[in-house]
């Protein structure tokens, strides 16, 4: 028998009404929105520049929010253990995702990946944009980009370079400085940067390319030296250091940056209030100091102008990777 609801049945009636707690239950939820700790997921372990960066911004945002943020540190494929936690959360904005750009890389060199990176997440917002540096251990013969393209070419069963794992900019800028420079160097990825900076200051390895944050005090102690970053602009943390293409390699760039997202279907009204304590933080100059302390400089803007930059590196990276025949290793 099929049941039909009219207004005017009690049936109907207590229908109309469950709807009408169900969306005001929803619409209350939203309005009150955060009313517990959030959960920054960094796809990264600590003491990589990912989670010194989202260190640097969490207790600001939280304040912002009026409640505690939580650091979760989820390393492995390269961001990707930690992406598909975030993919496949609850979308209520509690569980955020706070990553790097390997975030549109990823998919160019894991092809079997469990989450899509457009349709499984919503943007929130730019955190940070900076370059790659990199840095060898002090005991590498080379000072500069040019000694370290003579040495490779001379002994390339010499050098190996290190990676905060497969699919971070620093392995497509290691890859992009290999097809450049027609050198050759084995690509030794790890689980984030601060145990890959630990190896190459104990000599394990002997370069690296990574974010500036994950480096910068081992640098300014000298237990690391830098040779270039990626960028087309000097780092102002290392005004001294030259761009790879100063220093001779044409064609080289790599920009990388930090964002946050959340699972794909999170309710607008609270995607807005996330981006709006995004904004507020970075507007503080104590926060922006901090960062441009780590070579990071302040983004922010609207979810719209990050999903515009996600959209527009998938097909970027997928071709340098094909260019480039860079694989997971």
């Amino acid at each position: 028998m099929r049941l039909v609801f009219s207004l005017r049945s009690p049936l109907g009636t207590w229908a109309m009404l469950a709807l009408s707690v169900l969306c005001t239950g929803t619409a209350l939820a939203q309005t009150m929105y955060p009313d517990k700790p959030l959960r920054f997921v960094v796809p990264y372990p600590p003491g990589g520049g990912t989670d010194v960066i989202a260190r640097i911004v969490q207790e600001r945002f939280g304040a912002a929010l009026g409640q505690a943020i939580i650091i979760d540190n989820k390393g492995g494929a390269g961001g990707s253990v930690g992406s598909e936690l975030v993919a496949r959360a609850t979308p209520d904005g509690y569980t955020v995702l706070f990553t790097l750009s390997s975030h549109t890389i990823n998919p160019a060199i894991y092809p079997k990946l469990s989450f899509d990176t457009i349709k499984d997440f919503e943007a929130i917002g730019t955190v940070a944009s900076l370059p790659q540096i990199l840095v060898a251990n002090p005991q590498v013969p080379a000072n500069t980009v040019a000694e370290l393209v003579a040495l490779a070419k001379a002994k390339p069963e010499l050098l190996a370079y290190a990676s905060v794992g497969n699919g971070s900019p620093g392995h497509l800028a290691g890859e992009l400085f290999k097809l450049r420079t027609g050198t050759q160097m084995t690509h030794i990825p790890y689980r984030g940067g601060g145990p890959a900076v630990v190896d190459v200051i104990s000599g394990q390895v002997p370069l690296l390319w990574v974010s500036i944050p994950a480096a910068a005090q081992f640098v300014k102690a000298g237990k690391l030296r830098a040779l270039a970053v990626s960028t087309i602009k000097r780092s102002a943390a290392f005004p001294d250091v030259p761009t790879v293409q100063e220093s001779g390699v044409s064609d080289f760039e790599v920009d990388s940056w930090y964002a946050m997202f959340v699972p794909a279907r999170t309710p607008q009204p609270v995607i807005e209030r996330l981006n709006r304590a995004l904004n507020s933080v970075l507007a503080d100059a104590t926060i922006r100091e901090k960062l441009l302390a780590q070579g990071a400089e302040g983004v922010g803007g609207t979810p719209q102008a990050l999903a515009r930059i996600v959209a527009a590196e998938l097909p970027k990276w997928a071709k340098l990777a094909k260019d480039a025949n860079i694989k997971a290793d």
